[in-house]
């Protein structure tokens, strides 16, 4: 019932979130300060919620550390996706005619706020963090990730590729910062940064949602290997290789502060007594 009530919370917030963008679609400045103000929202949300169903304050949100947290975590994904980006431009296969839409952009900080929170609190914050209690960090780190890369299946021009892709890099690249901060700020703030840089700057597609106006004017086409296709760098290869170092070093870290939760096998009685039934 807590992991229940925790996700509905979150998912109710998602939606009216959702609702309230699209009423403000049209103005670029509503919609930064609605998306700002839901991914707000939504972490105070889950705070109360947890709260009230696992009777502890909320540490995962606690407003220790949060804005170097967001902060370092927002450039740190800003800086990844580019190097992906400088990846491809390097083989041709990126190609900038000019100025894109700055006004544009400004709306996509709130778009990818709120996204980045309401998808990190849900997943890193409700689900990687229950199994991890049942089941240890690493079944949870490659179950949660499986999750996530199957609901992206839903989006458009979603191919499997690009759904291993995300299990591989949210799964574990934002799952690992997790582990090692055990605060929710820095992957909220490396999912940020990086959906940002895809959309609000280089202006690519997103995991298959379409390709927004950023920045600058661009153009990506070339082997889907290199430039993930239709689903958006995200399934490049030059993605995926970066994500999963990010994420090596992340649990060395993990490792080294103490932070990994073994691996929690049944006890021994209880499955002598299950195999002499």
């Amino acid at each position: 019932m807590k992991l229940l009530a925790q996700i509905l919370a979150v998912v109710a917030i998602s939606f009216v979130g959702s609702l309230a963008l699209g009423a403000v679609a049209s103005s670029a400045w509503l919609t930064l300060v609605v998306g700002v103000a839901v991914a707000v929202g939504a972490v105070l949300g889950y705070g109360w919620v947890v709260r009230r169903t696992e009777r502890r304050p909320a540490s995962e949100v606690s407003r220790s550390g949060a804005v170097s947290g967001l902060g370092w975590g927002t450039l740190a994904g800003v800086a990844l996706f580019t190097l992906v980006i400088a990846a491809i431009a390097a083989l041709g296969d990126y190609r900038v005619s000019g100025l894109g839409s700055p006004s544009g952009a400004l709306g996509l900080v709130g778009i990818m706020a709120m996204a980045a929170a309401t998808e990190e609190l849900l997943f890193r914050g409700v689900l990687f963090r229950h199994v991890e209690r049942w089941c240890g960090t690493w079944v949870a780190l490659v179950a949660t990730g499986l999750v996530f890369g199957l609901v992206h299946l839903s989006n458009p021009h979603a191919t499997l590729a690009g759904a291993i892709a995300i299990a591989v890099e949210a799964g574990g690249m934002l799952t690992a910062a997790y582990v090692a901060t055990r605060r929710l700020w820095l992957p909220i703030g490396l999912h940020l940064g990086w959906n940002f840089a895809e959309s609000g700057i280089f202006s690519t597609e997103v995991s298959g949602n379409g390709t927004h106006t950023g920045l600058l004017d661009a153009t990506i086409s070339g082997p889907v290997l290199v430039t993930g296709g239709e689903f958006g760098p995200e399934a490049s290869l030059y993605a995926v290789v970066l994500c999963l170092t990010a994420a090596a070093a992340l649990l060395v870290v993990a490792r080294r502060r103490g932070r990994l939760v073994p691996m929690r096998l049944p006890r021994r009685r209880a499955v002598a007594a299950t195999l002499s039934r």
